[in-house]
């Protein structure tokens, strides 16, 4: 019984769920991955679309967390762009205000949250 232990940990470990933030607050980045890798998630975070944009590709998360206000631009007018080159990717926007999002094509296929999001509601992302 004992020799399937190890075996089962490497399993569980191989399936990591993968979580990409980008959001220039370094403190809500931090809270998010923390509560991502206890729950045995692996987190990547940026502070910039220069920084993040790339880690799409390099990392394939499953799921995104695109803040709005960044120093280098607006996260979510890349949304749609995202999109179509990561299309299974699930994309969660988050902003301290709800700005407007009629701009955004692909609306139908985000979730758009006011700062700051609940801990249940960050259970429930990585249920779903």
């Amino acid at each position: 019984m004992y020799k399937l232990l190890p075996l089962a940990f490497n399993i569980i470990n191989a399936i990591k769920m993968k979580i990409l933030i980008i959001d220039d607050e370094e403190d809500y980045c931090m809270l998010i991955k923390d509560f991502y890798s206890s729950r045995n998630c692996e987190t990547q975070m940026a502070h910039t679309l220069k920084d993040g944009l790339p880690l799409l590709e390099i990392f394939s998360p499953e799921i995104l967390f695109l803040d709005n206000n960044l120093p280098d631009g607006s996260g979510w007018t890349f949304v749609d762009t995202i999109l179509n080159k990561n299309p299974g990717l699930r994309i969660h926007l988050v902003s301290a205000y709800k700005p407007e999002t009629k701009n955004i094509s692909s609306l139908d296929k985000v979730k758009v949250w006011e700062k700051p999001i609940s801990l249940k509601n960050l259970a429930e992302i990585i249920q779903v």
